[in-house]
């Protein structure tokens, strides 16, 4: 199977990707449904995008300003880095696929979409691959200056997320975006939404984990 890129990369391309949204002449008003997710769609995506929610304050809860604060090395994230990083991307990958929806349906592009949408959650998901993240969604970029602020504004995006998900008509499936480092469907980018919350909630696991991490 084709090798996946993950989610990190993917925020790389968003310039590009907004750059064609905003040539199309059609871009300025949502596109119908002609294909509805099915109930099993809606129910697996919601799943994932609740238990990766819980899965980030479960991260956090609890900690101290000192916990929150610990770097393992200078050049890694602290927990609280972690958490804007999460908020940030949060917000630029759901105005990705709010920008595919608002073009005309391409179905016609679906064949050059390689993989199945449980390889691209486990692919997002595998911490064995490391990449480096887009300069504007880098914690020192992050327009949070608190994890509670981060996390308050984490929540309100996902919530409406999920609602979206709960509640849409439209053919998230023919809404499909030809990126230079792959092919995604809208649905395809609200699994990688959820996934990419749980990477980096496995990398705040790991910060904790650190035989240097404070007691409290």
């Amino acid at each position: 199977m084709k090798k996946i890129i993950i989610p990190v990369l993917l925020l790389a391309a968003q310039f590009s990707f907004q750059q064609v949204c905003a040539q199309e002449k059609t871009a300025t008003a949502t596109i119908a449904s002609t294909v509805q997710l099915t109930a099993k769609e809606k129910d697996d995506a919601v799943k994932l995008l609740s238990e990766t929610e819980t899965g980030v304050f479960n991260s956090v809860k609890g900690l101290s300003a000192a916990q929150l604060a610990f770097k393992p090395a200078a050049d890694k994230w602290s927990v609280e880095e972690g958490i804007k990083h999460i908020a940030a991307a949060e917000k630029s990958l759901w105005a990705m696929v709010d920008d595919l929806l608002k073009q005309p349906a391409n179905p016609e592009k679906r064949a050059e979409i390689k993989f199945t949408d449980a390889d691209l959650v486990k692919a997002v998901e595998d911490r064995s691959h490391k990449s480096k993240t887009f300069a504007m969604l880098e914690p020192a970029n992050s327009p949070y200056k608190t994890t509670e602020e981060a996390l308050v504004a984490f929540k309100e995006n996902r919530e409406k997320l999920i609602d979206f998900i709960k509640t849409t008509q439209l053919d998230l499936r023919n809404h499909v975006a030809v990126l230079p480092i792959g092919t995604y469907d809208a649905y395809q980018f609200v699994l990688l939404i959820a996934s990419h919350s749980n990477r980096h909630t496995q990398q705040i696991e790991e910060v904790k984990a650190n035989e240097q991490f404070p007691k409290n």
